[in-house]
């Protein structure tokens, strides 16, 4: 078992290393072979010396990392709303097919909509610049996709397993503690994964739009002042944040899958 988990976390590690190294590689080339502007355009390497090398680098990661933990705070408001409802309405719909057909379409009748066409009505709704506009935006991000994919986590329960509980007795709540929920964690786990990215792109949204703070609200201000190496720091610093973000959790659910026995589940 210790042997499945440390291959398991090997692999994870080198998928992160390896999805880092083409971030880069990428940024590069838009940087270097699309005959941006340098002016506008900075690479990894500029990056780097305003953040670590140039005799400003400590100046300008003060007014930066206040920025980058005020988004991350978002993001994760954001995260754990749009988790939390989409956990709590999979297992409804699990339970009521009534409910499930009732608001289902309602949902994805509100997921056609693009966020940014309705980010107005929210904000006006829950007010400019407060949490709840943050919560709200930032968790429709998270819903969807995770709602979804725990949905679909929780119908895959064997039909075998489900009626073995019920013939020693145990009932609906029963059958989802002891078979549903652990056979959709790794469903659960995908939309983690999936949500850790929407809730950053949720957060920067409302940043931008209701709250002007983070690095959402700041990237306006960075470009309207010509302050390109800030934009392109800022930039490079939530997307670093959020890879590590992602990877984090597939190291989790790396390691809690193989050590239940359902390593192969983990792609």
């Amino acid at each position: 078992m210790r042997a499945a988990t440390a291959r398991a976390v090997g692999r994870a590690l080198l998928n992160a290393g390896l999805t880092l190294v083409i971030v880069l590689a990428l940024w590069w080339a838009v940087v270097n072979l699309t005959g941006i502007s340098p002016y506008v355009a900075k690479g990894p390497a500029e990056v780097w010396d305003f953040l670590v090398s140039s005799a400003d680098a400590a100046a300008n990661r003060a007014e930066l990392m206040p920025l980058l933990g005020q988004s991350l705070a978002d993001a994760a408001l954001g995260f754990v709303v749009g988790m939390l409802t989409a956990v709590v309405l999979a297992i409804v719909f699990s339970l009521s097919r009534t409910v499930e057909a009732g608001v289902l379409p309602f949902a994805l009748l509100l997921r056609s909509v693009p966020l940014v066409a309705i980010a107005p009505v929210i904000i006006l709704i829950t007010g400019r610049g407060t949490v709840a506009s943050v919560a709200v935006i930032g968790s429709i991000v998270v819903l969807f996709p995770a709602l979804a994919s725990v949905l679909f986590g929780l119908n895959r329960a064997s039909r075998e397993s489900l009626d073995l509980v019920h013939v020693y007795g145990g009932g609906r709540a029963m059958q989802l503690r002891t078979v549903v929920v652990p056979g959709a964690l790794p469903s659960l786990f995908a939309a983690a994964r999936v949500s850790v990215p929407g809730a950053v792109t949720g957060a920067l949204l409302a940043e931008w739009l209701s709250t002007g703070t983070g690095i959402g609200g700041s990237i306006v201000k960075f470009t309207a002042s010509a302050r390109f190496d800030d934009l392109w720091a800022s930039v490079a610093l939530i997307t670093i944040v959020t890879l590590l973000l992602y990877n984090l959790v597939r190291l989790a659910e790396t390691v809690v899958l193989a050590r239940m026995g359902m390593g192969s589940s983990v792609q």
